[in-house]
Parts: structure tokens; C-alpha cells; sequence
């Protein structure tokens, strides 16, 4: 059986660092956070309240930097580039009570090394980074949260669009052709990909991320075209088979939606029933585990050719 890595989430895992969000430095670094609008009193009245976000020490600014840098390579595409959610359906990062309650990395450490699950939104599986590199993300996570408008608002400026267009189209080619080819056909699925996508870097986030934009094409996507769902057969210990949609499965259940909409759940004992698992992303995630920033902006220097 296929090893399961829930759609979606895990995609966070790889985007470039060349996709860090182009926000102004926050506020806070070297000095004390700033003071929300419309707080205060007027003319030397009482001293302003602060949110609890912004009453939190800031980390040293090379830190927060070095989280900077790794939170758009491991986190920008589920969470977005200010924070507030992603295309991969990320959570509110600045409404977030884990983070709020956070200090210097050791609550949002635990979710990132065991993974989590917000209802209503993709699993977020377990990611491989090291404890020091997760309290850096979670040093530049509280520096924008220091320079929210409000408790949980935006931070001021946007993210700006970089220019991404930094790869080999050649060496993008060769790329493609030994990795990706089996799967896809630039005369096929994948003619005229450039056209379907409003910036080259919604076109990265699509195809690191195994196509569609997100949910519904979301963020940029191909024209509204969705991913093809995960799929699972369970065969239960009397040789039943069924077959449907993967809602769920852990330790203990594996939920099907079936063809009629219905949701069926099946008791998980070890191998029993055995589960079947089609991940039509499944060569991306095996490719998740080598590309590299080069291989990235390499295909997709080749991929902008495809209109």
C-alpha cells in the first residue's frame, strides 16, 4: 500500500524561496511593537493597550530574517505570503490561538513536527525541519503579527509579485522530459499551460504544487480545473470490496464517500481491512523529496514557453 500523504498540506512543504513575500521589514526590530490605530488616549492621556500579539518581545532581526526565508520555502503556499491563509487552504496564521499563545517557537514546534487537523480544511502533515529553523519561522510569524492593523488583521503593505523568471528553459526541458514526461504531455494536458495562468508564479505554485491551483483553481488556477480526488478501496476482512472517495483514515478509521454521496466508515485493526490507496499525486510527492530551488525555476522557465 501506497504511503498516504493527505493532499494538500504537504504541498506547503516545497515552495521556492524566490516566493518569499516582499513585505516591508516589520516594525518591531530593534525597538518597541507598534501601537494599533485608534488606541490610545489623546494628548498625554492614558498609555495605549496593545494587543497581546503585540506585547511580545521580537527575536533578533537576523533570526526573524533567517524565518523569513523558510517560511516562503516551507510555508507560504498553505498559509499565504501575509499570513492569512493560502491557495492549498492553510490556515489564518494571525487568528491563529496556537500562535497566540505561542512565546519562542515551542507551541507551533509541536505542531509542525506531528502534523495537525483543522476541521473543515486539508490535514497538515508532519514537516522534517529542524527545531532551531522552526522557532526562526515562528520569530518572523510573531514579527508580522507585531504590526497587525488589529487583533488578527492584516499587516500593513501586500505581497508584491516578484519577478521569478530567474531559471534555464533548457535545462527546464531536460528536466521535464526525464521527470515528468511519463505523466504528462506538453501536446496534451499540459499544451498551452501558460495561458491558463494569471503570473508565472501562480504557475509554480500550480505545478509544484500538482496542478489545479488549489481548491477550485483557486489563487490563479486552470480555468477552474480541480485536482482529481483521492481514492481508496477498502476490502474488508470477508472480501467485500468498496470503493470511493478518501475522506478520512488514521490509526483507527478510514472514511469512503460513495458514488451516491453517502459516507461510509470502516473500524481499522492493524491491516484490517486493507486499504488501497490512489493518490493521483503521487509522483509529486516523490518529487517533493529532490526538487530543489534550481529544478523549480527551471521548469518553470520552461513551462511560461508553453502558451
Amino acid at each position: 500500500m501506497r504511503k498516504y500523504v493527505v493532499l494538500g498540506a504537504a504541498a506547503g512543504v516545497l515552495a521556492s524561496g524566490i516566493l518569499i513575500s516582499a513585505q516591508q521589514p516589520p516594525a518591531g526590530r530593534g525597538g518597541p511593537p507598534p501601537t494599533p490605530q485608534g488606541q490610545g488616549g489623546r494628548g498625554g492621556g492614558r498609555a495605549a493597550q496593545s494587543f497581546p500579539a503585540q506585547q511580545r518581545k521580537l527575536a533578533d532581526p537576523a533570526v526573524i530574517e533567517k524565518g523569513n526565508t523558510l517560511y516562503g520555502i516551507n510555508c507560504r503556499l498553505c498559509h499565504g505570503p501575509d499570513l492569512r491563509g493560502g491557495d492549498m487552504g492553510g490556515v489564518n496564521l494571525l487568528r491563529s490561538p496556537i500562535v497566540l499563545s505561542d512565546q519562542e517557537g515551542e507551541a507551533i514546534y509541536q505542531v509542525v513536527h506531528n502534523g495537525k487537523q483543522t476541521e473543515g480544511l486539508p490535514p497538515m502533515p508532519p514537516l522534517p525541519l529542524p527545531e532551531d529553523d522552526v522557532k526562526a519561522i515562528a520569530a518572523y510569524i510573531h514579527s508580522v503579527a507585531a504590526r497587525m492593523a488589529g487583533q488578527g488583521g492584516p499587516p500593513p503593505g501586500e505581497a508584491k509579485e516578484l519577478n521569478i523568471l530567474v531559471g534555464d528553459a533548457a535545462a527546464g526541458k531536460s528536466y521535464f522530459d526525464a521527470n515528468c514526461a511519463s505523466c504528462h504531455s506538453t501536446t496534451g494536458d499540459m499544451a498551452g499551460v501558460a495561458a491558463r495562468y494569471a503570473t508565472p508564479m501562480a504557475l509554480q505554485n500550480a505545478w509544484v504544487a500538482g496542478g489545479g491551483g488549489g481548491r477550485g483553481g483557486r489563487g490563479g488556477g486552470a480555468s477552474g480545473r480541480t485536482a482529481k480526488p483521492v481514492t481508496a478501496v477498502v476490502t474488508a476482512r470477508d472480501g467485500q470490496r468498496v470503493e470511493g472517495r478518501l475522506v478520512k483514515i488514521d490509526d483507527f478509521l478510514v472514511t469512503l464517500e460513495l458514488a451516491d454521496g453517502s459516507e461510509r466508515t470502516f473500524a481499522r485493526s492493524g491491516n484490517t481491512p486493507a486499504v488501497q490507496i490512489t493518490d493521483p499525486l503521487d509522483g509529486h510527492k516523490q518529487l517533493w523529496r529532490k526538487l530543489t530551488d534550481k529544478d523549480i525555476h527551471d521548469v518553470t522557465a520552461y513551462l511560461v514557453t508553453l502558451k
